[in-house]
């Protein structure tokens, strides 16, 4: 019997899973599991994960200075329930979890730097090595800066919402552990901006993105990983084999263990070390001016920051609504923050965040989410709890 793509691809490539559902987890069984606000909101609304929910909010209210308010026992509930979710995960997977720090953040180094520590203090707290752990920060100028002095004192790092070559220069110099260019969100920049509906796999501009870094890293010998993450398709993640690990969606985990066929490896350091490739370096000035210049970058940089945002904010509110027994108020809030112009639906561009929520939110799959969808993908939790207890 022929191996599928997903056991060839395992084979050169360190298959990551994208999702903080432990149950795709066991079924893909990868090496590593990222997680983040939005992927960990979809698996808090699952019934089966609602004693991890609660768990976390017992914890912060105990947690919490004595006249806190319930914003900021939210605001401990969801690092709390960030590490949770961790450490289930970590006793499934043999490797590393990846735990996102708040993006609100982002431009903001000593906070940064207090975040992570604290977060590693949970995990350490709770038996956790932390070379299991992988703290996730956005490739600001700020969070490379943090990272760099977290490296230095053996907390590693997964550097994401990286989408262009200064960042990832800038990441490198910095001795990060590892980044996470985002291929899918780079390809929607550019069939906006042209026009076009689709790219050829090897002309995709995220492959063309990441197969850049890749031989750049392998040609001057940088330790730090790339780890190819956002898929839009399978050809994008074929023409990535052999990158040191990809980070992929349950959905398409599900399709390449579904299609047969001979793999080719696409990536390959023994390749990469002989190319010619110029060295860069980068200071601050250099980084900003690179950036301005980037539009592509730029643009999804600060979208992906306002995405993780508001999946942030969005863990925050369904856990305040959930300590007020009132899920409804949430989710009309909620839904006027996302639906940006105002026509009573939200689509996938206005959402921002990550797609495992969306696709979580958009029960009909009509590529929208309407205030009833949004209203029951909220109220899910507390209905199932309020009968629990009822």
């Amino acid at each position: 019997m022929s191996m599928s793509l997903l056991e060839q691809l395992k084979a050169v490539t360190v298959v990551v899973a994208d999702s903080g559902d432990l149950h795709s987890i066991r079924k893909f069984t990868p090496r590593d599991a990222t997680t983040n606000p939005s992927l960990i909101t979809a698996a808090a609304q699952m019934p089966e994960y609602q004693d991890v929910v609660r768990a976390a909010l017992d914890w912060a209210r105990q947690e919490a200075p004595k006249g806190a308010s319930r914003e900021s026992i939210c605001t401990l509930a969801v690092d709390r329930l960030s590490v949770e979710f961790g450490l289930r995960i970590l006793a499934i997977v043999p490797g590393r979890v990846s735990t996102e720090v708040d993006a609100r953040l982002s431009f903001d180094t000593p906070r940064l730097l207090d975040k992570a520590r604290y977060l590693i203090g949970l995990y350490e707290a709770a038996g956790a090595r932390r070379d299991r752990i992988l703290i996730k920060l956005a490739s600001t100028w700020e969070g490379i800066r943090a990272a760099e002095q977290l490296e230095k004192e053996g907390i590693h790092c997964n550097l994401t919402l990286l989408f262009g070559m200064h960042q990832a220069v800038a990441c490198a110099e910095a001795g990060v552990t590892l980044i996470s260019p985002f291929v899918g969100r780079i390809l929607d920049w550019y069939l906006k901006d042209t026009g076009l509906s689709e790219y050829a796999p090897e002309e995709d501009p995220g492959v063309v993105s990441v197969t850049r870094i890749y031989n750049y890293y392998k040609s001057h010998g940088h330790q730090t990983e790339v780890m190819g993450a956002s898929f839009r398709n399978v050809g994008e993640i074929l023409e990535l084999a052999g990158c040191d690990l990809l980070t992929i969606a349950p959905k398409l985990l599900s399709e390449l263990a579904s299609y047969g066929g001979d793999l080719e490896r696409k990536l390959d350091p023994r390749n990469a070390a002989a190319l010619a490739v110029a060295s860069a370096h980068l200071d601050e000035a250099s980084f900003r001016a690179q950036h301005e210049q980037d539009r592509m970058t730029k643009d999804k940089l600060a979208e992906g920051i306002d995405g993780f945002t508001k999946a942030q904010v969005t863990l925050e509110a369904m856990l305040l609504e959930r300590m007020k027994g009132d899920s409804s108020k949430a989710a009309h809030d909620l839904f006027r923050v996302f639906d940006l112009d105002g026509d009573g639906f939200i689509t996938r561009e206005e959402w921002a965040g990550t797609d495992a929520v969306f696709d979580a939110l958009d029960v009909n799959g009509d590529g929208r989410i309407t205030p009833e969808e949004m209203g029951a993908g909220l109220g899910a939790a507390f209905l199932l709890q309020a009968a629990a207890h009822g």
